[in-house]
């Protein structure tokens, strides 16, 4: 049974986090996709690498996510990137980062550069969806979908397999986390994996982050036929590999 903890952000606010301590060591620090959780298969798996490589890990649940506090719909990247700083900052403290950023959670992670850069030594980015909310969504919304939203607010959007309420807020907020068009000079090791298949976010977006590192040692690794999710036991493999590769 995974014990998992909460971080008390205010009188109303928690996030719910899963930690493995090492003192002294690395921390890998997973961070999850759009209105997912700690329930997956890739958390756990990341979590098992950690205690075989005596590593520490920290994986957490955003406002509005899995078991922590808040709507969903009261969220933003903003919101999102400040309780991930906030849990690292109590949880990791002066230990050395390893980021671990699907989908959205990589949007999160490279904001996490401007804020504790010194700290961070290496990631990996999994099916890597920086600036989707604009580009993969608003700009692909029909003129009525738009007024819609503008007008009330939320609207329900059928993305891929789900469906998601997606604010105004959101969209608005999202436009002001704009991070393709910067530049990140540490010299780390940097990995994008992406599925052939996915149809949520085209490949071209794990290339668009690696053209944010000014480092010479990252890659793009493309898995055959492997989907947005890439939590089959085979993919999940691939990904453990991925990151030792940028451990060592």
């Amino acid at each position: 049974m995974t014990n998992f903890n909460y971080l008390k952000i205010s009188t109303t606010r928690k996030i719910r986090y899963l930690k493995l301590h090492q003192k002294n060591a690395t921390y890998i620090v997973f961070l999850h996709g759009f209105m997912s959780d700690l329930e997956g298969k890739k958390p756990q798996a990341f979590l098992k690498f950690a205690k075989k490589n005596k590593l520490g890990f920290l994986a957490l649940e955003y406002s509005g996510h899995g078991k922590s506090s808040g709507k969903f719909i009261n969220g933003n990247i903003s919101k999102w990137t400040r309780d991930t700083t906030l849990v690292i900052q109590k949880v990791v403290k002066k230990n050395d980062i390893i980021f671990i950023g699907s989908s959205m959670g990589a949007w999160i992670a490279l904001n996490q550069f401007s804020l504790i850069k010194n700290k961070i030594k290496g990631f990996l980015g999994i099916g890597s969806a920086p600036e989707f909310l604009d580009k993969l969504m608003w700009n692909k919304f029909s003129n009525k979908m738009k007024i819609e939203i503008k007008k009330k607010g939320v609207i329900n959007l059928k993305y891929g397999d789900y469906e998601y309420p997606i604010t105004y807020q959101l969209i608005k907020d999202g436009r002001k986390n704009k991070i393709l068009n910067k530049k990140i000079s540490q010299n780390i090791n940097v990995t994008m994996v992406h599925g052939s298949k996915d149809k949520s976010v085209p490949v071209i977006y794990s290339k668009k982050v690696l053209k944010i590192f000014q480092s010479k040692k990252k890659k793009l690794v493309v898995i055959k036929n492997g989907d947005h999710s890439l939590s089959s036991p085979k993919w999940l493999k691939i990904l453990k590999k991925e990151l030792k590769l940028i451990i060592n």
